[in-house]
Parts: structure tokens; sequence; C-alpha cells
């Protein structure tokens, strides 16, 4: 499992990377900026909570209220929300900052939450030392914004990108048959993951294949009866 999540985290990193400009600060932030902390957070936290790294962005870029640039260590961009998450350093709000980038900093978090931004701050020391702690904390804002599925209980076990998937389909007209590259344009989502996520799906008897017997070769997907019958709105 942890060379697993070795593999994502560095093919996500990647992906970032491959839409920045080489020249961009953007870029170059996240080259050289995403340290130990924010890693970590991404391996041991997050993917340990979600298991997937769809809607979560790396050093994403805002402007602020003075109208600059300003990076976030994580935004969680998912429709109606988004959420800042920040891991924070105990040296680094005590010893290394002046009293004016202190105020500066909380001006920023205001501004943010001014704008509609949900915040969560992690210390960097639960990060290492109370990861389940943080785990759960995350599982819970998620469960706790964008719900869950009482009258079915697989509905608790699937993932928020899984959620979105079958919610897609669910609102197609005519025979609700889709391809994993149209769910992957319309959702903004990598294609492997799209077709990781619909084939789980399948697995647990939400989602069943359209154009093939055999699930190798499935190319397109639709709802099961049990599917269907989910109140994903």
């Amino acid at each position: 499992m942890v060379m697993k999540y070795e593999e994502m985290y560095g093919n996500w990193i990647n992906e970032h990377l491959q839409q920045r400009a080489k020249t961009s600060e953007r870029w170059r932030r996240l080259k050289e900026g995403h340290g130990h902390a924010e890693s970590d957070f991404a391996k041991k936290i997050w993917l340990e909570a979600v298991e997937d790294f769809s809607y979560l962005h790396p050093e994403y870029e805002v402007c602020d209220y003075r109208d600059r640039s300003r990076f976030l260590d994580f935004a969680y961009i998912r429709p109606p929300y988004r959420i800042c998450i920040e891991i924070d350093g105990y040296s680094w709000h005590n010893r290394n900052i002046s009293r004016r980038q202190f105020s500066d900093d909380l001006f920023r978090q205001n501004d943010l939450i001014m704008d509609g931004w949900i915040m969560i701050r992690f210390s960097y020391d639960d990060v290492k030392d109370n990861p389940r702690l943080c785990q759960q904390y995350v599982q819970q804002l998620l469960g706790k914004l964008y719900g869950s599925n009482k009258s079915d209980p697989i509905m608790g076990h699937i993932l928020p990108v899984q959620r979105e998937i079958l919610r897609f389909i669910s609102r197609q007209t005519g025979n609700q048959i889709c391809s994993p590259m149209q769910i992957a344009t319309s959702l903004s989502l990598h294609p492997s993951t799209v077709r990781r996520n619909m084939k789980q799906l399948v697995s647990v008897g939400l989602l069943e294949g359209a154009s093939a017997t055999q699930a190798a070769y499935i190319r397109r997907y639709r709802l099961t009866v049990r599917g269907a019958r989910l109140q994903l709105h």
C-alpha cells in the first residue's frame, strides 16, 4: 500500500506540473516548495482517508485582498464548496516570521473566509504523530458537506469521486449510458481515475457494462437497477 500511495502521489504531482508553465511561480513552488509536511499529509492523511486525489489541488494560487498572488498548501474544489487546507509547522509560526508577516497571514485567512472558502488547518505534529485523528477529521468533514445515503449502506463507503460519477450518469437523458472519457471530460478528471473508479462501482453492483459482456472490454457503462434507485441529488 505504501508503494501504491507513493506512485499515486508522484503521478498526481506530475499531472499538476504538466498543467503549469515551467516559467511560472506556480510550477516552481510545486517543484521545489512542496515539502515533507505537504507530501506527508497527501500520502499519510488524504490518501488514507479518501483514497483518491480527485478535486484536490496542490500549491493552489489565489489573489488576496491586495490583489497579490498567494498559494494555498491544498485546495479541495468540488462544488458547491471550496476548502483550503494548510499544514503548519510550530517553528514557522513562532520563530521564522515577523509580527507584520503574522498579521498578514491572519488577514490572508480572513480574506479567504470572506470569499467563501472553508479554512482547515493541521499542525505538522498531528500529521506525523496523530495521523488517524487527521484522517477521521477529513472523512467527517467531507461526509458532513457532501452527505451520505442512509437508505443504502454501500453509499457510506464509496468515495466522493464515485458519488460524482454516479450522479453524472443519473442526470443523463435517454438510456443513461456513458463512457469513461465522456465523464472525465465533463468532471475534469483524469481518464484513468474515472476508469478505475467505474470498475469499482461495477464490483459493488452500482454500475454495469453497456457495451460488452467481459469487464476488461467494457467501453460504456450504465446504472444498475440498484444504482438507479439511489438518492444521489
